[in-house]
């Protein structure tokens, strides 16, 4: 199969027509004809069949163009951005990380601070093992995540037979998300059993996926919550806890430009576990200026995070 002939049955359904199509393109109509036979020969399938109005393609030619125009709209694309020896290269920068204000902070703050005439950012919202996941497929240049007492063997195990390594940025007391007004609300800090009595919300994972690949600090690996929310999207899992009195647990970061001013956290009562964030990479991929940058960016987002956090606690 070549991407001629897929441009051949792409002009042919177009002008419904072999010989308007080979008129279109400037070849014969043998040549259009022996090019589909071959393409149909070699997939077994029929492309097209003839009717009073000329050729119409089969479902099964629907299909088969459904994927074909794709493949020839990006060869036209990278036609025309190499067509000229003058373009510049496009500064390019990913990153996967779990569901983290903080994270976005220090993307945006990244996207500010560009002043490169063509660049392609992406930032990726997702589960843990899917930010690994992107990392080691290299979709990303790096990951945010992060490992505790209970979970950091199992999970660096995990990333050192994908060679890839974990960067630790800061150590923090888990905590507990509420909205204000709960009835937790008041105390300086929580322990884990005073969170059985309310629904917990917790983001979805893939089944069957160890829980020490949660998107959240788990505080009970001895037992799962009576009364459990599941969701897949952070914005998601502000309004439930701000609009109910389910509970979650994680960092507890609260940043300043993403706040949701009827949310706030808890520390939970201090047990000897720690979260502790930071970002992963292939040990053989070397950062650009734009991957390095953001993870200063990361470091200043977490500690400005801390800073408000500490002052949304001390207004309550």
């Amino acid at each position: 199969m070549t991407l001629q002939q897929m441009k051949y049955a792409a002009e042919v359904a177009r002008c419904r027509s072999i010989n308007r199509a080979a008129s279109k393109l400037f070849v014969s109509q043998s040549s259009i004809s022996s090019a589909i036979k071959e393409l149909e020969s070699e997939l077994h399938i029929t492309l097209f069949k003839r009717s009073n109005q000329g050729v119409e393609l089969t479902p099964e030619g629907r299909q088969f163009l459904s994927y074909a125009n794709s493949l020839i709209e990006r060869h036209a694309y990278i036609e025309s951005v190499y067509a000229s020896k003058q373009v510049e290269p496009e500064l390019q920068f990913s990153v996967s990380t779990q569901r983290y204000p903080f994270a976005v902070d220090a993307f945006v703050r990244l996207v500010n601070e560009i002043r490169d005439p063509r660049f392609n950012l992406t930032i990726r919202e997702t589960s843990m093992d899917k930010v690994i996941d992107d990392v080691y497929t290299a979709v990303s240049d790096l990951g945010v995540i992060f490992t505790s007492n209970a979970t950091e063997k199992i999970i660096k195990r995990f990333l050192q037979a994908r060679s890839m390594e974990f960067h630790l940025i800061k150590k923090i007391q888990p905590c507990v998300y509420v909205r204000k007004g709960h009835p937790l609300s008041g105390k300086a800090s929580v322990k884990a059993e005073e969170l059985a009595r309310y629904i917990y919300m917790a983001f979805e994972h893939k089944q069957g996926e160890s829980i020490d690949f949660s998107e959240e600090f788990n505080f009970i690996a001895d037992r799962h919550p009576d009364k459990v929310i599941v969701v897949n999207d952070r914005a998601t899992a502000v309004n439930i806890v701000c609009n109910t009195d389910a509970v979650s647990t994680g960092s507890g970061l609260l940043v300043e430009e993403f706040m949701d001013g009827r949310m706030m956290s808890i520390p939970l009562e201090d047990y000897g576990d720690r979260m502790k964030l930071g970002w992963i990479k292939l040990k053989n991929r070397h950062l650009s200026a734009e991957a390095e940058r953001f993870v200063d960016m990361l470091h200043d987002s977490i500690e400005n995070a801390l800073s408000f956090t500490r002052k949304v606690r001390s207004q309550v």
